[in-house]
């Protein structure tokens, strides 16, 4: 029986077989790192993105301060008289608010020799009063009549910042320099403890931000003769002569992005640990595949060795066998059995979706009824408000025997009445999504409809209006009710601006031709915005009247038509005080528009 059994397998072959097949496993060991390196790469640079876009907002938010700050009259007085203790104090006092409020580390005013005359920090032991800080490049930068720019280490207090400098100036003459400088510490606490690192260096090539404390101020290239010379003049780090930091290249994959405005690089370094270990993972996972291969095949060949030995048990086998297919059966029902369970939970968590998406669809409709409402009461406000201005006039006129006049204020009521019509059906329109496309519209008559329903009001206030608009027609897309409606909401609300003023109050109004369409502006010398109402202006319900005054849908109304006409509202304050609201409205074609205007669309 012996001589008809196989020979047995040869495991020479196998060993030969599994030499030819490792080769395999270099390309399958360059396969996985490039993927891996490729991975790593795109979340570095997402993670670069974010932490350079978090620097520069931090930057940002600081860098109009010191031109803003140094019109306020309390700086400007402690220039004119830097020995007046009270005016010093004054402005001491006032640097001191405004920096608790920003956020800047501290904020302090030179004269034009350097010396400090005023500082938010005037009451610490390491004051800036009285220091001189000429040697400083942000200063001669702000002489030179700059914005002066520098990071570098406080020579009084010790600590890290970025500076930012401005020239105060009376008229053409540099009187002073204000200076903000900004904390960047918390910046660089927020990259955390993680096995990417993360450097900023300045043009010298110095590490000025990073996330190993003992990188800090190492200098990542040979500096030249001129830069060892700079860095002794302005003396930006703790030493002059930084020391070299020497990173092992090969350990490290390093990716840049470089900051025009500030002359920086942010660089991420990730180790090569994140990469060797999961391709280790995936050669090794390959060798134990080919090592089961093997094992496999031996095993096969192992089988058919013992086949015949195996022919005597083969009635006990396949007993065997059918056993555990049985309960394997009995497995596969009771599996179906949950899966069935499980479709009918499914189905019911559909069901209870659907009904939840039935109920947040009727909430939304009541939320729109309910700005719809909204929208209704403030927009026939105002020609309501007219329509009882000229009803009292007409009676008063009546009174005085006056009835071509009276005729006349009735006149204007009916056309004040068509006019709420227009909008009830602009509205109506809006509630069935039927969007009016823009027409050819002149701006200026519809300025001069806007100004006349505030005629009575302005000139009850003595409110002074100056024109400066073109004597030929300026032609804007639009429609000619919500062109009104946008004209007369934005002036209400300059002479709302202006009842907190006392006179005198004035009114300016101009226009300007642009390559793409008409700029209007319309500036007037109230408080203006304040600083939330600049960046919140064009929202629903946002009002910095009382509730009896408004519902603050006005400016955000104004906003959403004027996306419709494919133009843009500006709100800012102008340099010399009040508010400045600038519209840009795309050029319309000159004449008449061949469209049915808006106004008599049903």
């Amino acid at each position: 029986m012996n001589s008809t059994l196989p020979r047995r397998p040869r495991w020479r072959s196998l060993a030969l077989l599994a030499l030819c097949l490792a080769p395999l496993l270099w390309p399958l060991e360059h396969l996985a790192e490039r993927y891996y390196r490729s991975e790593l790469a795109g979340q570095n640079r997402q993670t670069l993105d974010l932490y350079v876009a978090n620097l520069l907002g931090t930057l940002h938010r600081y860098e109009v301060l010191p031109q803003i700050l140094g019109e306020l009259p309390a700086l400007r007085a402690t220039l004119s008289a830097p020995d007046d203790g009270v005016t010093q104090g004054n402005a001491n006092r006032l640097l001191k608010n405004i920096s608790a409020q920003t956020g800047a580390e501290v904020m302090y005013l030179m004269d034009a020799s350097g010396k400090t005359l005023a500082a938010s920090n005037w009451d610490k032991h390491d004051s800036f009063v009285g220091r001189n800080f000429a040697f400083r490049p942000y200063y001669i930068e702000a002489m030179a009549g700059r914005l002066g720019r520098f990071f570098g280490l406080g020579t009084t207090s010790g600590k890290r910042g970025y500076f930012f400098a401005a020239a105060v100036r009376d008229r053409e003459k540099v009187i002073g320099v204000l200076v903000v400088k900004v904390d960047l510490d918390h910046t660089e606490s927020l990259w955390g403890k993680t096995p990417e690192q993360l450097l900023v260096t300045d043009h010298n090539g110095v590490v000025i931000l990073t996330s190993r404390q003992e990188w800090r101020f190492r200098a990542t290239r040979p500096l030249s003769e001129e830069e060892s010379k700079a860095i002794s003049a302005v003396q930006p780090y703790p030493t002059r002569d930084p020391k070299p930091l020497n990173l092992n290249t090969n350990a490290w994959l390093t990716q840049t992005q470089t900051i025009e405005e500030t002359g920086w690089s942010v660089s991420i370094l990730a180790p090569r640990t994140l990469i060797d270990r999961p391709v280790r993972t995936v050669v090794a996972t390959g060798g134990a595949a080919l090592l089961v291969l093997m094992l496999l095949l031996g095993l096969m060949m192992q089988r058919r060795r013992h086949y015949l030995d195996r022919i005597a048990f083969e009635a006990k086998a396949r007993h065997e066998l059918e056993g555990r297919v049985a309960e394997r059966t009995s497995d596969l029902e009771g599996l179906n059995r949950r899966l069935k369970q499980e479709v009918l939970e499914r189905e019911q968590a559909q069901q209870e979706l659907v009904r939840a998406q039935d109920d947040l669809v009727q909430a939304g409709k009541l939320s729109a009824l309910g700005t719809m409402s909204a929208s209704i009461s403030h927009e026939l406000n105002q020609p309501l408000a007219a329509i009882r201005s000229y009803a009292e006039n007409a009676e008063i006129l009546l009174d005085h025997q006056r009835t071509e006049d009276a005729r006349g204020n009735l006149k204007l009521i009916s056309e004040l009445t068509g006019r709420m019509a227009s909008i009830i059906a602009h509205l109506r329109a809006f509630a069935r999504r039927d969007r009016h496309a823009p027409e050819s519209v002149a701006l200026q008559p519809a300025l001069d409809d806007a100004l006349a329903l505030l005629a009575k009001r302005r000139r009850s206030m003595e409110v002074e209006l100056i024109r400066d608009l073109p004597a030929a027609a300026l032609w804007v897309e639009a429609g000619e009710t919500r062109l009104r409606q946008v004209l007369g909401n934005l002036l209400a609300n300059a002479l709302d601006a202006l009842t907190e003023k006392g006179p005198p109050r004035k009114l300016w109004l101009s226009a300007q031709a642009t390559e793409t369409g008409v700029n209007l502006y319309i500036r007037d010398n109230g408080p203006g915005f304040c600083m939330e109402a600049l960046g919140r202006a064009g929202e629903p319900f946002y009002t910095t009247k009382t509730r009896t005054q408004g519902l603050g849908l006005g400016l955000a109304i104004c906003d959403t038509l004027m996306r419709a006409f494919g133009g843009e509202l500006l709100f800012a304050n102008h340099k010399e005080g009040g508010a400045l609201i600038t519209l840009k409205l795309r050029a319309g074609a000159p004449g008449v528009s061949l469209q049915p205007s808006e106004d008599r669309s049903v």
